[in-house]
């Protein structure tokens, strides 16, 4: 499997697509983001009604779309998207 990545808004987007065989859509999108800081989220999975897909490529693909979308999200309306240091 091939991994797909982007830099967006000096955060590091990693597609993190997991493969669930013998389903007409076997793959489920997902992305991990990373900061500048170095922070990481965890697996932030694509909502429910778009997360499985018929192609690899194709689920890369909305987990960057997804991730970019989150970074937005975090930068211009304040979302927490990365856990808090205890």
């Amino acid at each position: 499997m091939t991994m797909m990545q982007c830099e967006y808004r000096d955060h590091v987007i990693t597609a993190e697509v997991m493969e669930h065989p013998g389903t007409p859509t076997p793959w489920a999108g997902g992305c991990r983001v990373s900061n500048p800081q170095g922070q990481t989220t965890r697996r932030m999975a694509l909502p429910v009604g778009h997360a499985f897909m018929a192609e690899l490529e194709q689920a890369q693909r909305a987990s960057i779309a997804h991730g970019k979308w989150l970074v937005d999200q975090y930068l211009d309306q304040g979302r927490q998207l990365f856990d808090r240091a205890a």
